[in-house]
């Protein structure tokens, strides 16, 4: 059984970075958005195909790992071919179904330009012919010397010609898709979009008789889905859309075209509906996997059938390959920003052991790349604000410090809180008390201290009373932890009421990661054992008493260590994954331990501490198959 002797080193990955370059301004930046998305390999091979072929794609994966990039990459690639303009015109016979006509790209200006210069002429030959017989009528009038009648009859026909006569301009129709200067296909990204900004709208018309009115057709407004018509057309979140939207969105997908609508049946556009509007575009959906739960099953299944399905990578290997695509993502965040000095050999390397420590994950680097480039660029910000010519190491290890998340800033908070309020215990040795770790978003950590109590059993048999807004799988980890009391204490738990307490878990806990930490707490209980204060622990547990790999082992250790642990103890499998910053290698000792009796054996502080031991051994090596009574001694089954 390991013991203090044991502990593992606490050190940083110790592979060479080696990087080639002097600096970030030798790297070669690829021309193509295609070509400067890193580690995704797989999704940038889907969307070569889906592009040629014209196929829908649907991307799931955390946020910042490049999907947006690659649906504007899809854009790029797809075949050139005949843009179009979409055109509006009124309709004589009914007002309330605008007439749509498509013509080629840059016709659409030279159209509607064609119109207004016509009814520009004969606006001003009416006016002409109007201004003559005002004239006339009051030329008349002079010679009669009949003024006033002269006046009053010029103002009558000025009204009654004013507004018999049509209205001109009604009559020019309205571009609402022009594709004039585009190159390429057109993208639109239309995240978080509301109906009327998706599939089209018609404007509201305060005036709607009298002559005041907005002729239908010009208060009509094009969508994303028009406006994305032989191009892309990308949604994020695409689970946020409401039913009503991705109903709309799979009949556009199916149909090639949809009609415009007022989307508010309150609105006078209401009663304004066009004639099909084209809108043949490539729908690329994103999304975390809540996404897929979220989704319209038959929109998702025209995607499936019509197109891909790829999950996004979040880590890639640390191989030297993989290492000179991250140095090129070095160069890439530097040139689109444009206001940041080039990374200098040290930057570049200190970037990468960062990129390795948030992968979470030995021998990878991570591919969350938007909070990589936030970095990047709050460390070029420092460099530029010294007048610095290059974004050194310094830089960098600064910027670590400024661009923490919320969740870090929060843990820090509530670690300083805590230890205030003695809410964390970091000395000396308490019974039912384990100080247990936890992960706060995707990169900080934060000590969670777990009590427990053993009372006599209040009804028929015991229970097992855990608190803290524990969701699914921190409920079943209970259970499991059951099976383990069982066997190292010897004792029938029916008998007793087991009650169990997360502290300071007002977000809840979720994950199975605390389950060495509720058996530790839940066995010193039992036993009346005290717990040492100065551990922390982290690990999940099968009910054989295995300790298995957890998540976020780094960022656990690092809280702890902020927290004043001097040991934590992980699972061995995840001893690899440690990547902690140099400034805790010298505060804290790192333990691993493969079973739940290495936990305990470090752990607890018995008064009998050879007699426990042998105890433990006894109970390790006693056959799954073996009971146990009351009095904690093994006995065969009958």
């Amino acid at each position: 059984m390991p013991d203090q002797e044991n502990a593992a080193p606490v050190q940083e990955d110790d592979a060479p970075v080696e990087v080639t370059v002097e600096d970030s301004s030798q790297v070669q930046v690829p021309p193509s958005l295609i070509d400067q998305v890193i580690g995704q390999e797989h999704a940038v091979e889907v969307i070569r195909k889906a592009a040629i072929q014209r196929r829908h794609v649907m991307m799931i994966g955390s946020p910042g790992t490049g999907k947006s990039m690659l649906a504007k990459a899809m854009a790029e690639l797809l075949p050139k071919e005949e843009m179009q303009d979409i055109l509006v015109y009124p309709n004589s016979d009914d007002p309330n179904n605008p007439i749509v006509r498509t013509v080629p790209a840059g016709r659409g200006k030279q159209i509607v330009a064609a119109h207004k210069a016509e009814a520009k002429k004969k606006i001003q030959f009416r006016n002409t012919l109007l201004m003559l017989l005002l004239i006339g009528i009051l030329g008349y009038a002079f010679i009669q010397g009949q003024w006033l009648m002269g006046i009053l009859a010029a103002a009558f026909v000025f009204m009654a010609l004013r507004y018999a006569t049509p209205r001109e301009e009604s009559m020019i129709p309205k571009l609402i898709v022009s594709n004039d200067s585009t190159t390429t296909a057109p993208f639109i990204d239309a995240t978080g979009s509301h109906a009327g900004a998706l599939l089209g709208d018609v404007r509201h018309d305060p005036f709607q008789s009298g002559g005041l009115e907005t002729p239908s057709h010009d208060r009509v407004e094009a969508g994303a889905i028009h406006r994305a018509h032989k191009g892309v057309l990308f949604i994020d979140e695409i689970n946020t859309l409401t039913p009503h939207s991705q109903q709309n969105l799979l009949t556009a997908l199916q149909e090639g075209e949809f009609p415009i609508t007022g989307q508010s049946e309150r609105s006078s556009g209401a009663m304004v509906r066009t004639e099909p509007v084209p809108c043949k575009f490539i729908m690329v959906a994103a999304g975390n996997l809540d996404a897929i739960q979220g989704m319209h099953p038959a929109l998702r299944s025209r995607i499936r059938g019509y197109g891909y399905e790829v999950y996004m990578s979040e880590t890639m290997p640390d191989t030297p390959e993989n290492r000179e695509k991250f140095i090129r993502f070095v160069a890439q965040e530097v040139r689109n920003d444009g206001k940041i000095p080039h990374f200098d050999r040290s930057a570049i390397e200190e970037v990468i052991r960062e990129a390795r420590r948030r992968s979470n994950r030995k021998g990878h680097l991570t591919l969350k790349l938007r909070d990589m480039g936030g970095l990047i660029r709050v460390a070029g910000d420092l460099a530029r604000q010294e007048g610095a010519e290059m974004t050194t190491a310094e830089h960098v290890i600064a910027a670590k410090k400024t661009a923490r998340s919320i969740e870090d800033q929060v843990s820090d908070e509530y670690i300083r809180r805590s230890r205030e309020y003695e809410l964390t215990v970091v000395e000396g040795t308490r019974v039912g008390r384990v100080n247990g770790l936890a992960v706060m978003g995707s990169d900080s950590g934060s000590v969670l201290p777990i009590m427990a109590e053993v009372t006599p059993a209040q009804g028929a048999s015991g229970t097992v009373i855990a608190t803290g807004m524990l969701k699914e799988i921190a409920q079943e980890s209970i259970k499991n932890v059951s099976a383990i009391l069982k066997k190292f204490t010897g004792k029938d738990i029916k008998n007793m009421d087991i009650h169990i307490q997360f502290i300071g878990t007002y977000g809840g806990v979720e994950g199975d990661s605390a389950s060495i930490s509720v058996a530790t707490a839940v066995i010193s209980a039992i036993e009346n054992i005290p717990v040492r204060q100065d551990i922390a622990m982290t690990g999940s547990l099968s009910v054989r008493g295995d300790v298995l790999p957890v998540g976020g082992v780094t960022f656990k250790i690092e809280a702890a260590a902020k927290a004043g642990i001097r040991t934590v103890l992980i699972p061995r499998a995840n001893l690899d994954d440690v990547l902690i910053e140099e400034r805790y290698r010298s505060m804290v000792t790192i333990i691993p331990v493969d079973y739940i009796d290495d936990v305990l054996t470090i752990a607890l502080v018995p008064d009998n501490r050879e007699g426990f031991l042998n105890k433990l051994r006894r109970m390790a090596t006693t056959p799954s198959g073996t009971f146990l009574d009351g009095t904690g001694i093994p006995t065969s089954p009958a």
